[in-house]
């Protein structure tokens, strides 16, 4: 009966969900000596999938251009299956938002390197992500604020 009490947090598995690239211009890009631009999205959902099991998934949006024109496009969603049980309410948020993507996004940064990689450019590396510091500007936006502001 005490282990039904018990926190549970278990990883069930984690995939690549989603993952596209495009190379629009190419082959005539390629031959440009100009060095692109590089933008990166990064994001987070989480979703319920039955009674204590969550998907949550990081996605990636990796564009490089050099001016207007597109050299590549990489979109990627890497999600990770856990069970997550007796855990209080209040609690729930940042293991969705910060836990889970933490265990998720090493995984998605190696898919979207390899990924670039074999379409023949040097592999972009996404840098390393602070999720809590994500997850409170998420918080300090859904509740209206700029960011949290700590005064004396």
């Amino acid at each position: 009966m005490a282990d039904q009490e018990n926190p549970v947090f278990q990883i069930q598995r984690v995939y690549l969900k989603d993952l596209s690239l495009e190379q629009p211009n190419s082959p005539g890009i390629l031959l440009e000596q100009e060095q692109p631009s590089v933008d990166i999205q990064l994001g987070v959902e989480a979703t319920p999938v039955a009674e204590g099991i969550f998907e949550v998934a990081v996605t990636a949006t990796v564009q490089t251009k050099i001016k207007d024109k597109t050299v590549f496009l990489v979109e990627a969603k890497q999600a990770g299956i856990f069970e997550i049980r007796n855990v209080p309410e209040d609690q729930m948020g940042p293991i969705m938002g910060i836990a889970c993507p933490q265990i998720v996004y090493p995984y998605l940064r190696g898919n979207v390197a390899d990924v670039i990689n074999r379409a023949g450019f040097p592999p972009v590396h996404l840098a390393e992500i602070n999720f809590q510091a994500m997850y409170e500007q998420q918080q300090a936006q859904a509740a209206g604020q700029a960011s949290p502001i700590i005064t004396q």
